[in-house]
């Protein structure tokens, strides 16, 4: 097998899955019952500043990753680091597809039952998306090659190290929607920060313990051959 076909097969896994984790946003936003950890401030600067789209805003608050990497890292850092712009940036193109994607539903979700449906989708779609990334070992988003970079430099648990980041984020949106808003979930529209977070936050991982073997038995094999 080319080296060439074999990249492309490794980068399209990894990019499906950029694909699944962007649908997973817009399903979460579409609930209207508060979205992933990861996406809240870019959603609630979105709001605030509504020229702007949320993918827009995620790619830019994603370099601030990459730069938290340099901090870290110094003289560690190699410029290869600096090449996780792109996927970031096909992200957010991604997420802002979704979002027009998912438009043709209700906007928002009224009824307490479909936003909990669509929450939990949401939650599945993200769990196999962020799999399909690992498997194809291409694409790495910043945020999570951040997290791995922490542990390492830290030796604390990847599941600490997840917790702080997703309750630090949480934190600042809730003070960014009380500062743009008076309101600590989000505009009055949009819910940002709500139960779906919490739900997100916490069976996210535990939905890939059931995924993660389903994706492995089909797609390891395939990936394997072109490595």
């Amino acid at each position: 097998m080319s080296k060439t076909k074999s990249i492309l097969v490794r980068y399209g896994i990894s990019t499906l899955g950029l694909v699944v984790v962007a649908l997973g946003v817009g399903l979460s936003i579409k609930s209207n019952l508060g979205i992933a950890p990861l996406s809240c401030i870019p959603t609630i600067l979105s709001l605030k500043y509504t020229a702007v789209s949320i993918g827009t805003f995620t790619w830019a608050f994603n370099l601030l990753f990459i730069v938290l990497q340099a901090i870290i890292l110094r003289k560690e850092f190699k410029w290869t680091h600096v090449l996780q712009v792109l996927p970031i940036l096909i992200f957010g193109y991604l997420v802002d597809g979704a979002i027009w994607l998912f438009d043709a539903l209700q906007s928002p979700a009224t009824e307490y039952w479909l936003q909990i449906v669509l929450c939990v989708v949401a939650v599945v779609l993200t769990a196999i998306g962020i799999r399909l990334e690992v498997v194809g070992q291409g694409w790495i988003l910043p945020a999570d090659s951040t997290l791995h970079v922490i542990t390492q430099r830290t030796g604390a648990s990847f599941a600490i190290v997840k917790v702080i980041m997703d309750v630090t984020l949480v934190a600042i949106t809730v003070g960014l929607a009380l500062i743009f808003f008076g309101l600590l979930t989000g505009n009055g529209h949009t819910m940002v920060v709500r139960e779906g977070t919490l739900i997100q936050a916490v069976l996210t991982g535990l939905c890939m313990h059931v995924t993660d073997p389903i994706i492995n038995k089909w797609l390891e094999p395939v990936v394997a051959k072109h490595l």
